[in-house]
């Protein structure tokens, strides 16, 4: 199998002891390609210092809304120059927070807005956070993102309503290890009844959410392999099939992944 996992932090100080090792296990299961993901403008400067630094890794830049309001104009300007670099692949993780409200609401939907602009202003998908808060952030993907932006929705909660509007936007939605979870038979469903597969992408937010059995536990990038086997069984495929299909979503969206073979 060849795979991509489309959100992970590597440059979180849980994997400084053992960050190559991590790398390696990640290329051993099957991990063509991962992109570490930019939640500050530190964090940005670091997942791009990873993407220089490996082959394998690339890069998405942008402040998570716990922080927007560290968004200055200034900080602003850098990330926009950040996110020219070759292996800048997304704007991201940004959007709308209202389960901890680390930062003013007012100040998380204008930094909403402004990463979208910059999605639009360099021609890059966006990376979306939203808990809590789907109302607001889908009013404000309505108003700001025709013409179309791409993007996915990260992290997809259990909820119909905004799945629908998310594909109608066409927005892709990416789930992580917490589908392999003993009470996520919600999520599972929505998975299976709902979710087409040309719109589904593969994560693991490592080092959060490990998956069912390691709960509690530092998740990290191999164990996507334990996702893509829930995911089998959800949908009715093969392993292989979850991989070659969301391996070519990977590479619609952000130009990272595999084009599938061409048929003889």
């Amino acid at each position: 199998m060849k795979l991509v996992d489309t959100h992970c932090h590597l440059d979180f100080e849980d994997f400084n002891s053992d960050r190559e090792d991590v790398i390696r296990r990640a290329s051993e299961v099957g991990i063509k390609f991962m992109i570490n993901i930019g939640s500050s403008l530190k964090g940005s400067r670091e997942s791009i210092a990873l993407a220089d630094r490996y082959d394998s890794i690339y890069a998405s830049v942008g402040i998570h809304p716990h922080d927007a309001k560290e968004l200055t104009d200034e900080a602003l300007e850098e990330l926009k120059k950040l996110a020219k670099h070759k292996k800048v692949v997304a704007i991201g993780e940004v959007g709308l927070d209202y389960y901890r409200d680390l930062s003013p609401r007012d100040i998380q939907r204008r930094a909403f807005r402004k990463f979208i602009g910059m999605a639009k202003d360099i021609n890059r998908p966006l990376i979306i956070h939203c808990r809590e808060a789907k109302e607001d952030l889908l009013k404000i993907l309505d108003e700001e993102i025709r013409p179309p932006v791409r993007g996915v929705i990260h992290c997809f909660p259990s909820d119909e309503d905004f799945l629908r509007h998310a594909l109608d936007l066409g927005l892709y939605v990416s789930f992580t290890c917490n589908l392999t979870f003993k009470n996520a038979s919600k999520l599972r469903r929505l998975v299976e009844e709902k979710v087409p597969m040309d719109r589904l992408l593969l994560e693991t937010d490592a080092p959060f959410l490990a998956p069912e059995g390691f709960r509690g536990k530092r998740n990290e990038p191999s164990y996507i392999t334990y996702l893509v086997e829930e995911l089998a069984k959800v949908k009715g495929l093969t392993k292989e099939d979850i991989a070659r299909v969301t391996s070519w979503n990977s590479m619609r969206l952000f130009g990272v992944g595999e084009e599938p073979a061409p048929k003889r």
